[in-house]
């Protein structure tokens, strides 16, 4: 399926749906916040839809479970309206293949690991899939391949991390034919495991290194499914049978921490700076502004963050993110030099 269904997996499992739409970020061990749509395209279907509403279980299930589609399937119009606001252009899988090739050739010391790119006379591409098994360089292994970390910014669908389908043409794409980083991952994964128990780890160990980040919330929710039913396409190809639920909540988990939203600019979550007080320099006077009868407005001045265009002094939520090596949360923006 292109378009996966949102009652399909509360079929399943609410708790399966229930993890894709967790905000880390924002959520406690009391209570659970979900991601929220930042987006005005829903806002005509009423409360639950706006803006700055969660994306809650319900507001996609039941009647409501056509509600996300991936961009293929949306109107013309409405992708016309994405990209003049929001400059959301997705990226066709040929040229996500040739830009995934050129990480691996880096990596690998050489060309054509995965395919070979194909660019016809007509002007079409494609590429031809080596089935050969992967052969790694003397100094590295599968596992070292399996565990670097990947990040794909503003990912919308996630097509440079998972390939089930191209995001322009809305085409499926066969399993042994898919090019994204996550899905080379498990192509090496199914190559070197043979037990149930080493799959399972290694393909844990792949999506723990995989990262991607996006501000609109349905967007969000595709790229985490895309995910989880590309864990499940491997899992089938490899054992012939679908995985239990406790592994896939497992996998869900991993992925609400590694597809998370994210204004990438200021490494917040999208629209939570805010003013702040402003600290007067002027000499205190002899009278409160209570004794002298009157109420002080506090003088409030722009996020010094998004005034100065600093990454590193914004007054909104920074987004977190786990380090899995190390079993520790930590803000996205510490990653980033000062």
């Amino acid at each position: 399926m292109v378009d996966i269904k949102e009652n399909d997996i509360f079929e399943l499992s609410p708790e399966l749906l229930n993890a894709l739409l967790k905000d880390n970020t924002l959520s406690t061990d009391e209570c659970q916040i979900n991601i929220f749509w930042a987006t005005d395209n829903y806002a005509h279907l009423g409360a639950g839809y706006q803006y700055n509403d969660q994306i809650t279980i319900k507001a996609l299930t039941g009647n409501n479970g056509n509600v996300i589609v991936p961009r293929a399937v949306k109107s013309r119009i409405q992708q016309q309206q994405r990209s003049r606001k929001m400059a959301e252009v997705f990226t066709p899988s040929w040229i996500c293949n040739k830009q995934n090739n050129l990480v691996d050739e880096a990596w690998f010391g050489r060309k054509g690991v995965f395919n070979t790119e194909v660019d016809n006379p007509d002007k079409t591409h494609s590429w031809i899939v080596n089935p050969a098994p992967i052969l790694f360089p003397n100094d590295k292994s599968w596992v070292d391949y399996v565990s670097e970390n990947r990040l794909e910014i503003t990912c919308g669908e996630a097509p440079y991390l998972v390939s089930r389908y191209d995001t322009v043409t809305g085409e499926f794409i066969a399993l042994e034919r898919r090019i994204g980083m996550l899905d080379r991952k498990l192509r090496v994964v199914n190559e070197n495991c043979n037990t149930l128990s080493t799959w399972v780890d290694s393909a844990k160990l792949a999506f723990q290194s995989i990262y991607g980040f996006e501000w609109q919330g349905d967007n969000l929710v595709l790229a985490r499914e895309s995910l989880l039913y590309t864990f499940i396409d491997y899992y089938y190809a490899k054992f012939d049978e679908h995985p239990e639920l406790e592994i896939l909540l497992e996998i869900a988990d991993i992925i609400s921490w590694n597809i998370w939203q994210m204004d990438g600019l200021k490494g917040v979550i999208p629209n939570s700076c805010v003013k702040v007080p402003k600290i007067k320099d002027e000499p205190a006077s002899l009278f409160t502004a209570d004794e002298l009868g009157e109420q002080e407005e506090p003088t409030l001045f722009d996020c010094p963050g998004c005034k100065n265009r600093d990454f590193h002094s914004h007054t909104g939520t920074y987004a977190l993110i786990k380090d899995w090596k190390e079993n520790e949360v930590l803000t996205f923006v510490s990653l980033i030099k000062k």
